[in-house]
């Protein structure tokens, strides 16, 4: 892990996995995920974040939860593999707005599954990873504490949606502070 962890507006990226309408339901704590999720969306607005959001086999599983897919206007990937890395299209639109060593912060479902596996994918491909984990979920409790304590020893840095938000505002002068408050209350 990079001595300098800190996520920085000018090198991030959000990424948001595969909240469905047929995977969300069945989530333990899906509306903290959301919220949270909802939250870092709405700073990406704020900061102009480059935004990736995912569905898993949108066919079978949904498209994106409309709280999700309303709070953004980012293009969404439709992708069959668990890691987002897998895909080429997705791939290929994060190597054109992202340069290797660039912050993704990750955010969605499943915790075990799909975000921990584009967590590695992100670090294999150059990329320094930050997952909220107030903003990843999934179908059980223990599976999404496995999933944290597994990317956290793989050098990914583990934080909370506020303070991401805190990391990448840096400044309560900034005009982007004030605008971001009401979400913060």
């Amino acid at each position: 892990m990079a001595v300098d962890s800190l996520l920085k507006a000018e090198t991030t990226a959000l990424v948001v996995i595969d909240l469905q309408e047929k995977l969300v339901p069945a989530i333990d704590g899906a509306d903290s995920v959301l919220a949270n999720t909802h939250k870092l969306l709405e700073l990406a607005k704020i900061l102009n974040l480059p935004t990736f959001v995912t569905t898993q086999y949108s066919k079978g599983l949904g498209p994106t939860v409309p709280e999700i897919s309303a709070a953004t206007s980012a293009e969404t990937y439709d992708k069959v593999c668990f890691s987002c890395f897998g895909d080429k299209p997705f791939l290929d639109a994060v190597r054109e707005r992202m340069p290797e060593g660039s912050s993704l912060l990750l955010a969605g479902v499943e915790t075990h599954i799909c975000v921990l596996q584009t967590a590695l994918g992100g670090l294999s491909k150059g990329y320094d990873v930050h997952v909220a984990a107030d903003a990843v979920g999934s179908r059980a409790a223990y599976s999404h504490v496995l999933g944290i304590e597994r990317m956290r020893s793989a050098g990914i840095v583990i934080s909370s949606a506020e303070m991401a938000i805190y990391e990448l505002l840096g400044d309560a002068r900034r005009t982007e502070f004030k605008q971001m408050l009401p979400f913060l209350k």
